[in-house]
């Protein structure tokens, strides 16, 4: 029971800051804007279920694809750790991680994926699943995405709680969070490989 607490609060918690809800939550009131309350309900909700689709894609096969292109799992935590970082770094010195996502990664649903679930979400999905049982980073991910989806609906009276100082600063707060996770995961690699001693 113990162990089980513990492998939840190490796989929901990194999860959590990856998908930065928080973050998006911005560009979520600023791309329903002109919304009607019925289609700022129905985007959020084709958002989450594309997210979730694509989380349990990776989740479940990622390890599968890495595999046929002759990919480790060591090499694949080096190479996201780094663009995590890099991506982190790049919001904390310039505050515009989010828009430039947004501007140069169209999908249909960008709030769903790139944004909620894209490489940093993904590279955390894989690299958790070698490290704790697959039912408990099924559960982080499944709660996870349902407080995402919580975030998105009541996000007009968080914005106007926090205001937009407040939400920049939380989004920041997990940008630290998520630059120390990337080094976690570069060091997670650089063992999976032999480099450094586990």
């Amino acid at each position: 029971m113990e162990n089980n607490a513990q492998y939840f609060v190490l796989t929901f918690v990194p999860l959590f800051i990856v998908i930065d809800a928080l973050g998006i939550l911005p560009v979520v009131i600023s791309m329903s804007q002109d919304m009607s309350r019925r289609e700022h309900h129905k985007m959020i909700h084709v958002a989450t279920i594309t997210a979730t689709i694509v989380g349990l894609i990776f989740l479940f096969f990622g390890q599968l694809i890495l595999r046929a292109m002759g990919i480790s799992v060591g090499s694949f935590a080096i190479a996201g750790g780094l663009i995590l970082l890099v991506l982190s770094i790049t919001y904390m010195t310039t505050g515009r991680m989010m828009q430039v996502i947004r501007e140069e990664m169209v999908a249909v649903v960008p709030i769903g994926t790139p944004l909620t679930v894209g490489p940093a979400t993904i590279t955390t999905l894989l690299l958790l699943a070698t490290q704790f049982p697959i039912y408990m980073v099924l559960l982080s991910f499944a709660l996870n995405m349902l407080i995402a989806w919580a975030i998105f609906m009541v996000g007009g009276q968080i914005a106007r709680f926090l205001g937009q100082g407040g939400l920049k600063a939380v989004s920041r707060v997990f940008s630290l969070l998520l630059a120390a996770i990337a080094v976690s995961m570069i060091i997670s690699g650089l063992e999976m490989l032999n480099i450094l001693p586990g």
